[in-house]
């Protein structure tokens, strides 16, 4: 579909905001379909995504900081999303005795296992998203969005 039709204007848009506005309709259409996939699972996609940061750990525990700046939404509150997960028993928090402000997170191994629970859907959640697009087509998009991370 055209962005043209979703925003439901006749008026021609200028190349960099027709880019910019189907990016933002694409990104609201990838989290909705993520959220709804995770939504049985009673998971947010910052939680999940808080998991996945500490599965690729492999075992090291990290900081707060390290989270944050690994998030893919920076505007997430990380002490507020580990709280959550502790709560849920997928993560812990332990704080070093020789430096008490410093705070090491690890998941656990129930927070693995629920991870290898939940891949198989997320993987063909993603899959579903990107169906219409060849391996090329994947590869060149990919790319070229990369090149606006700057």
């Amino acid at each position: 579909m055209k962005i043209e039709d979703l925003i439901k204007t006749d008026q021609p848009l200028p190349p960099s905001r027709k880019l910019l506005l189907s990016i933002l309709h694409t990104t609201n259409l990838i989290n909705d379909n993520m959220s709804e996939a995770l939504k049985p699972f009673d998971i947010s996609i910052p939680q999940f995504n808080v998991l996945r940061i500490l599965r690729g750990q492999k075992g090291k525990p990290a900081n707060l900081s390290t989270i944050q700046e690994r998030m893919v939404s920076k505007m997430s509150n990380t002490t507020r999303i580990v709280d959550k997960l502790i709560t849920k028993e997928y993560v812990e928090r332990v704080v070093c005795e020789k430096n008490r402000r410093k705070v090491e997170i690890t998941i656990t191994s129930e927070g693995l296992n629920f991870l290898n629970e939940i891949d198989p859907v997320i993987d063909n959640t993603e899959a579903m998203l990107t169906e219409s697009l060849s391996a090329l087509e994947l590869e060149s998009l990919t790319n070229n969005l990369q090149k606006l991370l700057k």
